[in-house]
């Protein structure tokens, strides 16, 4: 995917609550049977947009998802059909310039709840995400500078991010669906807390290690390391299919010298050959660290709250947490 055209176009009550949520609450799926049900029927872009919608929807939503499971949200294509059932939606959830084909496709449709997580906290710029481009053609050099400068889209994997969001989202739907508003609330207000302690998790679990920097297959945890005082070093941009030049490949392995970095942490969704080659190449380990764009039988977790954990754990071992 071309990031420039991406910039251009998109407590116990509570977790035994939270957990029967994730369960057997909401139907989901994908977009084939969205809309036209006698639930409040949302359509999700991807997978931290669906999860929140059953969180909060709970039984009284019918949640569908644009993107399928294993499929890499980033380059996501909308068909005809897709677009069609997306008018049907009494919502649709999703986030602007993650997935610039979603974007265009929400834009076309009457809908009157929309709701673009973007707007319900604030992205932020992380700067530089390749230092070096000696050798690089002039437009090459252009793209990778709009490429460096893209606001991040990746506010999921912050818990207080992702928390905030999710107070928009619960506000969304009680003004959309007032008769089950109460519900609503409710279930915000459960998930807000389970973040809350993922936060402080993370928190505790991270202030104490024996280095601060980390490295990863794309730039997605640039939130997660500016919260938690982290250095992220990405061997892709924010674009995960993004070739790295040479002189990236090299920085990177002077750096892991200099700031004694163990793990060259891949995905599940993306080709893992290039960090597993710079790993190789430089004498690192190598581990999953999941940007949670899908969940499939890869993951380690079958939720948002469990690959998080699972994610913490990587970190800890991987920065030699004391």
């Amino acid at each position: 995917m071309n990031i420039r055209r991406r910039l251009i176009p998109a407590a116990a009550l509570a977790t035994l609550s939270l957990t029967a949520l994730s369960a057997c609450s909401s139907d989901s799926g994908t977009a084939g049977n969205a809309g036209n049900t006698d639930k409040f029927d949302v359509v999700a872009s991807f997978y931290p947009m669906q999860f929140l919608a059953e969180q909060i929807g709970g039984d009284h939503v019918n949640v569908t998802t644009l993107t399928e499971p294993g499929q890499e949200p980033h380059d996501l294509e909308i068909s005809a059909q897709q677009t069609a059932q997306l008018q049907e939606a009494d919502a649709i959830l999703f986030l602007k310039t993650l997935q610039p084909a979603v974007d265009e496709a929400v834009a076309q449709t009457d809908v009157k709840t929309k709701i673009d997580a973007a707007t319900l906290t604030k992205l932020e710029d992380h700067g530089d995400v390749e230092h070096e481009h000696a050798g690089e053609g002039e437009e090459a050099h252009a793209e990778s500078e709009v490429e460096e400068h893209a606001l991040d889209p990746h506010v999921w994997l912050d818990p207080v991010k992702y928390a905030e969001v999710a107070s928009g989202v619960g506000a969304a739907f009680e003004k959309a669906d007032p008769d089950h508003a109460a519900d609503y609330k409710q279930n915000t207000e459960a998930l807000v807390k389970k973040l809350d302690a993922l936060n402080t998790e993370y928190a505790d679990g991270l202030k104490d290690t024996e280095s601060k920097v980390f490295f990863t297959n794309h730039a997605a945890f640039g939130y997660l390391a500016e919260r938690y005082g982290l250095t992220q070093e990405a061997i892709s941009g924010l674009d995960p299919e993004s070739e790295p030049s040479p002189a990236r490949i090299k920085e990177l392995q002077d750096e892991a010298k200099a700031d004694g970095v163990t793990t060259v942490f891949y995905e599940t969704l993306v080709s893992d050959k290039t960090a597993k080659t710079l790993a190789k190449d430089a004498g690192l380990k190598t581990d999953v660290l999941d940007p949670l764009e899908g969940i499939t039988d890869k993951s380690k977790g079958d939720d948002y709250f469990q690959v998080m954990e699972s994610n913490l754990k990587a970190l800890r071992t991987a920065l030699g947490a004391k």
